[in-house]
């Protein structure tokens, strides 16, 4: 039989040639199907190495809103590498990186004050949980736990994996974390349990740090859950000098209608964790912030209380240049427009789309939207049903990643309304073979 990855000539195609080296994330190579070779994109469309066209309905893990090949970006990390592509960040700066903390503190919570580079956003969580506990064993006070939501999810390296809750990707790590304790996620209905639990576990454990994914739990499903109830749960946390760290990786630049979900919120965090479309998806780059009290803990003549944290390529000049680009055009009136648009567009296939049969629940925040199917099966992330949803979005020409029972669709801003409209379709199509 023909091989569909070996051209007319005689030449391995990309799939096949991956095989020889290649180890994906997230993926149990024994029994994965192939990976799709793409070979160029541009604006919300990818095409694979035979020419087949996909939508890219969640911008490629949340990290592109801009589309693919985006040529602004593209200009300003041009210029950046042919001005200065990289210096070290320890003893030395840059503009790059300065213009960019000057650009991000305009926008972000007022009483964030500094800037912290990384790499990705498992490492921005890592940064941010490090600190928490350094803080206070730099006062002098011994304050050893974290506290993390059920069902959370904050990286892969070992402080983020420990908060996160998801025991799929954690389980062959157990007894190797350091300490977290779990409350429930206050959705609708279940505040007051998520902030009796807070308060139980401030009395019993030594916390020194809340962590939270705000308003939004992504790898958990896009589970949602309402600004008053994160902003009581950090006046408990402020009540009792527990420092908050708000994840968001996923929810920033624009992904729930504004800036960031804490906008939406009462409170302020003492930290915030940024990367994924912090460089519209070109160069991974991630920033943990903090407000000035928290930095004046590590201000010290004694050099044992600074923060001993930092990655090769920090503030990476031309990452920053990504980064600029990035937010000036997630600042223009067409972008803002766009978040506009996309957000009605969901309402609306939202309000054809909760009623039917199969679907359990629907829920939309920004340019987020979720769909969970009614299923008798027990919840899997990769299991029979997840693979086939996606099988079948694969086939008609759509990049969805299924949690389980949940579809949930994070498109790129800059998606037409003819492309939204085909993913509803195939969407709508999937539920008549479940």
């Amino acid at each position: 039989m023909h091989n569909k990855n070996i051209s007319p000539s005689g030449v391995r195609g990309l799939t096949e040639r991956d095989q020889n080296y290649l180890w994906h994330p997230y993926t149990q190579h024994k029994t994965a199907a192939l990976p799709i070779a793409i070979k160029r994109g541009e604006g919300a469309l990818l095409w694979d190495e035979n020419d087949k066209e996909y939508i890219d309905a969640i911008a490629s893990w949340w990290v592109n809103p801009y589309g693919h090949s985006n040529k602004f970006i593209a200009d300003a990390i041009y210029k950046q590498l042919t001005t200065l592509e990289h210096v070290l960040f320890g003893g030395f700066t840059h503009e790059p990186a300065i213009v960019l903390g000057e650009k991000l503190i305009e926008i972000l919570p007022k009483n964030q004050q500094k800037i912290f580079f990384s790499d990705n956003g498992s490492t921005a969580v890592e940064v941010g949980i490090k600190v928490a506990l350094q803080y206070f064993f730099n006062k002098g006070e011994k304050r050893t736990t974290i506290i993390a939501f059920e069902n959370a999810f904050h990286g892969d390296t070992f402080a983020a994996m420990a908060a996160s809750g998801i025991s799929f990707y954690t389980q062959a790590f157990e007894g190797m974390f350091i300490d977290v304790v779990r409350i429930p996620v206050p959705i609708k209905g279940q505040e007051k349990e998520s902030f009796d639990a807070l308060r139980e576990l401030i009395q019993k454990h030594d916390c020194a740090g809340f962590i939270f994914e705000p308003l939004v739990q992504g790898a958990a499903g896009m589970v949602m859950y309402e600004p008053e109830a994160l902003g009581q749960l950090i006046r408990i946390c402020k009540e009792n000098q527990v420092l908050t760290i708000a994840d968001e990786v996923m929810t920033g630049f624009g992904k729930t209608g504004k800036n960031f979900a804490m906008d939406y919120v009462n409170e302020v965090p003492d930290m915030m964790c940024l990367s994924k479309a912090l460089t519209g998806g070109t160069i991974p780059m991630a920033i943990t912030t903090f407000t000035q009290d928290i930095f004046e803990a590590f201000y010290d003549e004694d050099i044992n209380k600074a923060l001993f944290h930092g990655h090769t390529f920090t503030a990476n000049p031309t990452g920053c240049a990504a980064a600029l680009a990035s937010l000036e055009l997630l600042q223009t009136p067409e972008i803002q427009a766009n978040l506009v648009r996309v957000n009605a567009s969901h309402l609306n296939f939202q309000g054809r789309i909760r009623n039917h049969s199969k679907v359990k629940t629907t829920r939309v925040l920004g340019v987020i939207f979720a769909l969970e199917i009614k299923t008798e099966d027990d919840f899997s992330y990769y299991g029979t049903l997840r693979n086939k949803l996606y099988d079948f979005f694969i086939e008609n020409g759509v990049i969805l990643r299924p949690v389980g029972n949940i579809i949930y669709i994070l498109p790129p801003y800059i998606i037409s309304d003819n492309q939204l409209q085909r993913i509803y379709q195939v969407v709508e199509e999937a539920l008549e073979i479940v």
